[in-house]
């Protein structure tokens, strides 16, 4: 389907004012976005224009009633200077599976490509040039309809906002496995991008770090013992020479990281089994001498290297190197910014 996307461009880019190399973490936003509404059961009038404030009515039901979601996706350059996206079509199905599970619209998935693809255009001079670095994007869609009353908005917005971003994690990082809060329980929210999920994790989060740790390692909500994402990110062990993560249940996102790391590790020779794992089992796993690596994966960070895992009156010592999962990024980055053969169909050109 062909989409007419009106475009209105900013008068002088601030882009010259960037330091590329000391990018301030989310706060620095390009010259335009990409804007579509829904009305009258259907999505009209896209476009892209200067990024700026957007009139809200302080009825607007995602204020009252959380009909909010997003997605996170990176653009690159390749090394001919072309932009490109990384398996964005995936992305744009999954918006669609959290819009489903929180009552909100599907946005039309050659619409959601299109857009990335022509803001990133426009954009392209904002994609940092430095290795681990890139343009961090974010589309999101809230209910902005003025109404107070519990049921299905019939107004939303679907807007696409573009930042830099420098390389995320730099250091290996420490995990505090929670055992009081939860973030997911079967039936929830887990596996949608709601903005409410994130929500609910940043209390336990700021209490994990005031104890010294990066990030929460996730465990079940009955039984606090089975273990299910950590921080923002899926999470994967390598025990005696396999590679274990948390196979999806309904309440575990399904992360495009996830699923390209599972790719790429298979392709590399490696066993990796989808199931379910305990943090009793890590435990052991450490104590035997089984447990090699551990890491996080996930769009912003790409892959988080795990150094050890807190719980009350113990910590489990994971590894001080993690060589499967920094060839896995260097592969993944290398894929992205064309320094290797994209044998698995994932790049698309902005």
């Amino acid at each position: 389907m062909s989409h007419n996307i009106s475009i209105q461009k900013v008068t002088e880019s601030k882009v010259a004012n960037i330091d590329f190399n000391n990018i301030p973490l989310g706060t620095t936003f390009t010259d335009h976005m990409f804007i579509c509404d829904y009305d009258n059961g259907t999505w009209v009038n896209p476009r892209i224009i200067p990024m700026g404030m957007i009139p809200t009515h302080p009825a607007a039901m995602a204020l009252h009633y959380g009909q909010a979601i997003f997605e996170g996706m990176k653009a690159t350059v390749d090394a001919d200077g072309n932009p490109m996206l990384f398996r964005a079509d995936k992305n744009a199905a999954r918006l669609n599976t959290s819009a489903d599970r929180m009552g909100m619209p599907n946005f039309p998935e050659d619409l959601f490509v299109e857009g990335l693809k022509q803001l990133v255009d426009i954009e392209r001079s904002w994609i940092p040039p430095t290795d681990g670095s890139a343009l961090y994007l974010r589309p999101f869609m809230y209910a902005d309809e003025p109404f107070i009353g519990m049921r299905a908005a019939n107004h939303y917005k679907f807007i696409i906002m573009a930042s830099p971003a420098g390389p995320f994690f730099s250091n290996r990082i420490k995990l505090w496995a929670e055992k009081q809060y939860i973030r997911a329980a079967a039936g929830g929210t887990g596996e949608a991008k709601a903005a409410g999920n994130y929500a609910a994790a940043i209390r336990p989060t700021e209490l994990a770090k005031a104890k010294g740790y990066d990030q929460v390692l996730w465990l079940d909500a009955v039984e606090h013992k089975y273990i299910q994402e950590v921080g923002t990110m899926n999470i994967f062990f390598k025990i005696d020479g396999k590679f274990i993560t948390p196979k999806r249940d309904g309440s575990i996102l399904d992360g495009i990281t996830r699923m390209s790391v599972i790719d790429v590790l298979r392709d590399k020779g490696y066993e990796v089994i989808e199931r379910a794992i305990t943090i009793d089992e890590v435990q052991e796993a450490s104590k035997n001498k089984t447990l090699e690596e551990a890491f996080g994966t996930g769009t912003a960070v790409g892959i988080a290297y795990i150094q050890e895992i807190g719980l009350e009156g113990e910590t489990i010592h994971v590894s001080n190197e993690s060589p499967v999962g920094l060839e896995v990024n260097n592969t993944l980055n290398d894929i992205k910014t064309g320094k290797v053969e994209d044998k698995f169909g994932w790049m698309i050109k902005a």
